[in-house]
């Protein structure tokens, strides 16, 4: 069973979306199968096998509104350049949000992370990269 301080100290290592591969391949070690995480006030919830669960906000995160037009084409790009470390975790956020997404789900059993508006449409779905 993984505890929130041992995700938050793995979080504390990510520093832009190029740091994304090895936070999943450490919580992954501690029993984590999935993580959802809302784009609106910031809050991940960590699941393991045995449906245990926690969660956590980050301190300071601003409230977001989640723009009700969603846009596969702006998410792709906010990812790109997220994913290429240009971008910080709140700004990824942000953009996210003006893309109109209200959560994602990571899924460490295929590892595979999908962005979903708040109709639950799959905006994005794409593979994580091993490390």
């Amino acid at each position: 069973m993984f505890s929130i301080e041992e995700i938050k100290k793995a979080e504390s290592k990510i520093k832009t979306g190029a740091d994304l591969p090895q936070f999943i391949a450490d919580i992954k070690a501690m029993g984590v199968i999935r993580n959802d995480v809302y784009v609106s006030n910031g809050l991940s919830v960590y699941f393991d096998h045995d449906d245990h669960s926690e969660q956590a906000s980050p301190e300071e995160y601003p409230n977001l509104v989640i723009n009700e037009e969603s846009s596969a084409e702006k998410l792709k790009h906010a990812l790109s350049i997220h994913q290429r470390g240009e971008t910080d975790y709140f700004t990824f956020c942000k953009q996210s949000a003006d893309a109109g997404v209200e959560k994602w789900v990571i899924d460490l059993e295929e590892m595979t992370c999908t962005y979903l508006d708040a109709e639950g449409n799959e905006l994005v779905k794409e593979e994580i990269p091993g490390v």
